[in-house]
């Protein structure tokens, strides 16, 4: 699926360089793994090459799917959950954990949404961050433009 070089998205960690594809032996088994390194942090992951869809592993998305993830972010017509904010975190953590763009572009709108008629939890918060910054890599890589003109794209939406 993926070859050295490729850059490739891990769920709630975000895009990422496949840094080599190396085999090791785990208990007693060879095994194929994809070496990822995240762009940002330097994060290496190494995944299973077999369960490497199963995980979530994906590549970065393409200009037209770029641009309905801001089509979600820009979608108004949607209605705010009112449960208690421990049971949205644990609702938006799942979405963000699909690693869809799609799931990460809602919880975002759904946060920002939200923070405009009442403060976050500390907790929600740190998640808009999480998922604004998810978007911000991707939706660069995919669209060819530097994340800071991406960040100011997305805080125009929102203004």
């Amino acid at each position: 699926m993926f070859t050295e070089g490729d850059m490739a998205v891990y769920p709630a960690h975000g895009v990422g360089v496949i840094k080599s594809i190396e085999s090791q032996k785990v208990a007693g088994i060879n095994q194929t793994f994809y070496v990822l390194e995240i762009l940002g942090n330097s994060m290496r992951i190494m995944i299973p090459t077999a369960s490497s869809e199963h995980v979530g592993l994906r590549s970065v998305v393409n200009k037209k799917e770029a641009s309905e993830v801001l089509k979600i972010l820009k979608d108004r017509a949607i209605e705010i959950d009112s449960q208690t904010w421990n049971r949205r975190y644990r609702e938006y953590m799942e979405k963000i954990k699909t690693g869809s763009i799609f799931e990460v572009a809602a919880v975002l709108r759904d946060l920002f949404l939200l923070s405009a008629d009442k403060d976050l939890s500390y907790g929600e918060r740190k998640m808009l961050d999480t998922a604004k910054s998810l978007l911000v890599k991707e939706l660069s890589i995919a669209q060819e433009v530097a994340e800071e003109k991406i960040s100011q794209k997305i805080e125009k939406i929102f203004s």
